[in-house]
């Protein structure tokens, strides 16, 4: 055994250079290749390419690399436009051309299903994309820093502490950009002091900006380590002259040594608590730390994905499991007889009533707590749900909520996913009572390796 190799038998050593050839992109939008059958993840190579590279870490089983060399590039491979596209780490697929970012897409939803399933992969269709895949991201959070021009908002690139100015990013709104960038100036021109992570020493962690893309309301909040701002009226006086669309003002204290952005209080400091959005003929109110899709755009079509798999003639009994503030049930409802929506997050159903009730929708319901436990309640009652929705988080469904389903019954099963992985082994488990109609792949974030699916899944025949 070498100086520098792992205690168990790897092909590869620590530093060394190798040629090999791309066979296909894995679930973080790496390039995956084989070195004498030994699995390597090479960032920033595509499928089909000829490449060389360096060995950067061994691991049991596998081992990553860098890019030294494109010996034979792939057709689909382009410039990536950003100027600091591989510092940053927030976009991982800029160098593929967005035709080959929806097929790749595509693919790693296949690898999934193939390795976890026996669910044929001609089921799978092609992605839904964007007729324009850029600023599209109605949401920034930027963590704040010092550099030698003055102040800088940025994301931290990836694996470290040196934090990458992205002000003027390519899938922001362009207005949430041109806020953090006028609001860098404010905060410069003011002198107030900028947090420092190391020395845990002044006041802006964060600044954090969100746009009614449909209302063009914007919502700033300033993230602070303390609660008293210096020169707090001269600052709102100043956003509100530079930025008159910005419509709510708003404050949050986070004073703990963490990598969460939003501490526990948060107050206005000018404008409204809320600022409006509006989802086809839905209407939200957005609060500071309100969950919302970060792509209006796709997320209606992903929505009507959903209404389409779940089927409706204006009968049906629904349940909305990991229901958040109700968009996805709301959606639904003018198509449905009864929609039941259920989460663990309190503030969230309170939403969720507030959101029905601002639409005067009468035929909905939202209760706190996991379907497991509702579901067979309601069922006791005598109420019995036709079509069952789940959205879960990247995790996948509860195993307790799996088996739930596969007791309650739905005919229908309407599965909205953001992790292909969980899906497959998700649907695996359910394949005993269901089998899956069709799975459709939504592309929520272009340049990124994240995929969406909403799978239909119905209940088999004799059950």
């Amino acid at each position: 055994m070498t100086q520098k190799q792992t205690p168990y038998e790897s092909k590869l050593q620590m530093g060394q250079t190798f040629p090999v050839t791309i066979k296909r992109l894995g679930i973080n939008g790496e390039g995956v290749g084989y070195f004498k059958r030994q699995v390597v993840f090479i960032q920033g190579a595509l499928p089909g390419e000829e490449v060389v590279a360096e060995v950067t870490n061994i691991k049991r089983g596998f081992a990553e690399a860098k890019l030294k060399k494109i010996r034979k590039a792939s057709p689909q491979r382009v410039a990536p436009p950003c100027p600091v596209y591989d510092q940053c780490g927030g976009c991982q697929l800029q160098h593929l051309s967005y035709d080959g970012q929806l097929e790749q897409k595509r693919d790693i939803v296949v690898q999934a299903f193939e390795k976890y399933t026996k669910v044929p992969t001609s089921l799978i269709r092609n992605t839904i994309g964007m007729e324009d895949p850029w600023h599209y991201r109605n949401k920034s959070q930027l963590q704040v820093g010092k550099a030698k021009n003055g102040i800088i908002a940025g994301l931290y690139a990836l694996g470290s502490h040196q934090l990458v100015d992205i002000s003027d990013c390519l899938i922001q709104h362009k207005a949430t950009n041109e806020v953090t960038q006028k609001v860098k100036r404010i905060l410069e021109r003011l002198d107030i002091s900028v947090y420092n992570e190391r020395k845990r020493t002044g006041l802006i962690r964060t600044i954090v900006t969100r746009i009614g893309v449909q209302t063009g309301e914007i919502q700033l909040v300033l993230i602070t380590s303390k609660k008293e701002l210096p020169r707090k009226e001269q600052f709102i006086k100043q956003v509100q002259t530079a930025l008159p669309q910005v419509k709510s003002i708003m404050q949050n204290v986070n004073g703990e040594k963490t990598s969460l952005i939003f501490g526990d209080e948060t107050f206005r400091l000018a404008g409204k608590e809320v600022i409006q959005e509006t989802l086809g003929d839905l209407s939200f109110e957005l609060s500071a730390r309100a969950f919302f899709q970060l792509n209006p755009v796709q997320t209606v079509k992903l929505y009507d994905e959903a209404k389409k798999a779940a089927g409706l003639t204006g009968k049906e009994k629904i349940v909305d499991a990991y229901c958040g503030v109700g968009t996805i049930g709301l959606w639904l409802a003018d198509g449905a007889a009864e929609i039941r929506g259920m989460d663990v997050i309190k503030e969230s159903i309170e939403d969720a009533q507030k959101n029905a009730k601002h639409h005067s929708f009468t035929n909905t319901k939202y209760v706190t707590g996991k379907a497991e436990h509702w579901l067979p309640k309601w069922i006791k009652e005598g109420w019995r749900p036709d079509v069952v929705v789940v959205d879960p988080p990247r995790t996948g469904c509860d195993d307790k909520l799996l088996e739930t389903v596969l007791q309650v019954q739905p005919k229908r099963l309407v599965y909205v996913s953001c992790n292909p992985s969980t899906l497959a082994r998700d649907i695996e488990k359910l394949s005993r009572k269901y089998e899956v109609s069709y799975v459709q792949p939504v592309d929520m974030f272009p340049h990124t390796a994240h995929v969406e699916c909403i799978s239909q899944l119905i209940l088999k025949k004799g059950n």
